[in-house]
């Protein structure tokens, strides 16, 4: 039977496929405690997380809660700012780019201390938290702790359930712990047995490093405290409480600690909450930890697993060879580096570590993922751990259309539509303009103003970008209830854009003056450097695809008429998705300039590549061959989620051997935590991405290039292994990826050939899909 004729009863039918698709536990494993933070296990139920080092007399577990902020509201809004426009643009207009950004760094930049330079933590910016660390401390029993030595010790996280675990034996016991934040119970639970009576002996204590109180009431550990807001210190409020079970022995409280001694078995329950959006924090930390109690282990961990499993159980994957997994995961990465083609599973390892990392570190009606997903170990977090809207809080979602985690999405659309009413008072007070803006960096506060500096702080294209994960969502469900919630974000941020283009009179070409190609500089004709600029590649894309966006929208929901007229008119005047230049790379600025920095970490210029599907091989050949000269020169150096971007521009230039040669040096194993802006990018032990410092959106771009290798659907039809790497052209399996137009994606391959593949949708509608080559039209039935 050929592959056409197979593909035709599959969609009739539906049988199940792909049932042998990665019987292997996936999981990350170990055989010491974790020495560094960047080792320990990563647990988070989108709300809480925890992250256990498996400590043997001593263990250190870090707690996080997703909204503990501090800062607080501002107004960071220069209302003068405007005043200056036309002298800056008139500036650039003459070609004096370097006296146009002076202006900018004197007139049009924040008020304040706006995000204190990355270091926000005491200023009204604010930024993302540790919450707190809980230590067990342990005695054992005939064993001074100086002398104590772990036989078969063993640290794993389970991507399965979400669970982590440690086992070791000292002196004849054997020790056990189990940890999991709870898609339940909504608590942090730590299970401790010990295989004799009566072994179990050490004390719990929690802190963190500043603004906190311990004290007790009963058998309860409490640490409280408030944040800084940035003004007069009183920010955000949380909460966390702490109570053991014990099987066996004594549990007593001793100094702000609770004790345990001679216990066979112990159960530890952690309970937290803030204040966030005037949450009964304290209410709310004691009745879920009231509740979890009454509750069974067994009950607990079922339920904990069964939820989780709704999400993560939606995809598999199997790549082929896979004898990667009887190393720990540490010694596994350096062997992969060196040898990747002897380990496929830990692109499927990779590929799932980051579907679980999405599902761990945000929850809807909660916040999205930020710099740091949800775990931090500071209180100043690196750059705020903030949201950073020039590309990196994109990447952390773009795994999930593709990956069958759309509802993820939802977060960020809500943190969204709450920077459009502070975006407007920044587009009336720096550009005189209508509807919302915002500029290259925000917070749970909703901050939309430009930065402290021009370099960096001027770039804005935010809020064009954003809009671009928004419509993303529509074109994955083709809901159209989401559609209509979504139109007036669009909308309002299309205003925008529409009211400040400026005509350049060279091309006569609708323009941004004054913007920034993320975060890039140049060489002036007078050898002078600047960012300023009009015009920015980047800029003139996400504005033609947000306006394509609008017309779409206005046109399905059958609204604004003259407004989606207007649009069409300034889409005949906007730049061409891209320029080639003479050397034939796609420019990234509107004039030949010479970068400055020809390896920069962001290629802001092919945003036209991807997220957006503007240039491609299907239709805009030459434009992808400037992309692929413009690659190229960049170098596949960079930091961690540079090299995750780059993957994926490869990957859907349809070069899979590219993508995958981007994707092993992804996984360069590396320790350092020092700021590399250059080359310094990496994997840690934990699989945690490398900017360095960690950053999450790197695990987040590599997880969505694997599957972009694996499938596309952005030109009309759905692209089956379109960037097949030879390393796993042999044979492989997927189950459950996403197509847009809301189509679920089966299918095997062998000798780089699909061989089987099953296309599904609620509803029964037409698709072609590409298979070998071949493009075929296709009728689904309902609900196949």
């Amino acid at each position: 039977m050929n592959v056409r004729r197979t593909c035709l009863l599959l969609l009739s039918f539906a049988p199940t496929l792909l049932l042998q698709a990665q019987q292997d536990p996936l999981r990350l494993w170990f055989d010491s405690p974790a020495t560094q933070w960047e080792a320990t296990l990563p647990l988070g139920n989108g709300r809480l997380g925890m992250m256990p080092d498996g400590g043997i007399t001593k263990e250190k577990v870090v707690l996080n809660e997703i909204t503990l902020w501090s800062g607080s509201e501002q107004d960071a809004n220069n209302y003068e700012a405007y005043k200056n426009l036309p002298a800056i643009r008139s500036l650039l207009l003459e070609g004096k780019n370097d006296l146009a950004q002076a202006l900018v760094n004197k007139t049009f930049v924040c008020k304040g201390k706006g995000s204190g330079h990355g270091n926000g933590a005491n200023v009204p910016f604010g930024c993302y938290q540790v919450l707190g660390n809980l230590y067990l401390r342990f005695n054992y029993k005939g064993v001074d702790s100086q002398d104590v030595k772990p036989e078969s010790y063993h640290r794993e996280l389970s991507l399965d359930d979400a669970t982590a675990t440690c086992s070791y034996s000292v002196n004849g016991v054997n020790y056990r712990r189990e940890y999991f934040t709870s898609f339940g119970d909504d608590v942090g639970i730590i299970k401790l047995t010990a295989d004799k009576p009566g072994q179990l002996n050490f004390t719990i204590s929690i802190d963190r490093p500043e603004r906190f109180a311990v004290s007790t009431e009963g058998n309860e550990l409490q640490m409280a405290g408030q944040l800084n807001n940035g003004t007069d210190g009183n920010g955000m409020m949380y909460m966390s409480r702490v109570k053991a079970s014990a099987k066996g022995g004594k549990i007593s409280v001793e100094q702000n600690s609770l004790v345990v001694k001679d216990a066979s078995g112990v159960i530890i329950y952690v309970s937290s909450a803030t204040d966030f959006r005037g949450n009964d924090y304290k209410k709310q930390s004691r009745s879920l930890l009231d509740a979890a109690i009454k509750k069974t282990y067994a009950v607990q961990k079922q339920q904990h697993v069964a939820r989780f499993q709704q999400l993560f159980g939606r995809v598999k994957l199997n790549l082929g060879k896979d004898e990667g997994d009887a190393k720990p995961t540490d010694k596994r990465l350096l062997a992969f580096f060196n040898d990747p083609v002897a380990d496929n599973g830990m692109a499927t390892l990779y590929f799932q570590y980051g579907r679980y990392l999405s599902i761990s570190s945000t929850r809807v009606g909660l916040l999205p993922p930020n710099l740091q997903g949800l775990w931090a170990e500071q209180v100043q977090t690196p750059w705020n751990g903030d949201y950073h809207l020039d590309v990196n809080v994109q990447m952390n979602h773009w795994p999930l259309e593709i990956t069958n985690l759309s509802e993820l999405n939802l977060p960020l659309v809500d943190l969204v539509k709450g920077l459009v009413k502070n975006g407007e008072k920044t587009a009336r007070a720096y550009y005189n303009a209508e509807g919302w803006v915002a500029h290259v960096i925000t917070n749970v506060w909703g901050y939309t103003e430009p930065g402290e500096d021009a370099s960096w702080g001027a770039t804005n294209s935010g809020s064009g970008w954003l809009c671009n994960n928004l419509w993303e969502h529509y074109e994955f469900t083709g809901d159209k209830k989401y559609l209509q919630s979504i139109y007036p974000v669009l909308k309002g941020a299309a205003q925008f854009y529409k009211s400040v283009l400026i005509k350049d009179p060279s091309t006569g070409w609708l323009v941004t003056a004054p913007s920034v190609s993320p975060e890039n500089s140049f060489y002036m004709a007078n050898g002078k450097t600047a960012n300023i600029c009009m015009g920015p590649t980047v800029d003139n894309q996400i504005i033609r695809e947000l306006f394509t966006n609008v017309i779409t929208a206005a046109t399905i929901l059958s609204v604004d008429e003259t407004f989606k007229m207007s649009l069409q008119e300034n889409l005949r005047l906007l730049p061409p998705p891209g320029i080639v230049g003479k050397d034939g790379r796609l420019m990234e600025w509107l004039e030949e300039y010479k970068e400055t920095d020809p390896k920069h970490r962001h290629v802001s210029h092919l945003y036209g590549v991807y997220p957006a599907p503007l240039i491609n091989r299907e239709f805009t050949p030459e434009l992808a061959e400037a992309a692929v000269a413009s690659l190229n020169v960049r170098g596949d150096g960079g930091t961690g989620w540079s090299k995750a971007y780059k993957l994926l521009f490869w990957a859907r230039l349809q070069d899979g051997n590219r993508a995958y040669k981007l994707f092993t040096q992804l996984l360069k194993p590396t320790f350092s935590t020092g700021v590399n802006m250059s080359n310094g990018g990496g994997t840690y032990p934990n699989l945690f991405c490398a900017h360095p410092p960690f950053q999450i959106d790197g695990n987040f771009g590599g997880t969505a290039g694997i599957a972009e290798m694996l499938i596309q659907s952005h030109a009309g039809y759905i692209n089956l292994l379109p960037a097949l790497p030879d390393a796993w052209t042999i044979s492989g399996e997927v189950k459950g990826l996403k197509a847009r137009g809301n189509f679920t994606v089966d299918m095997s391959w062998k000798d780089g050939k699909v061989t089987t593949y099953r296309v599904s949708s609620p509803g029964g509608k037409k698709v072609s899909v590409k298979v070998n080559g071949e493009v075929i039209k296709l009728q689904s039935r309902k609900g196949s």
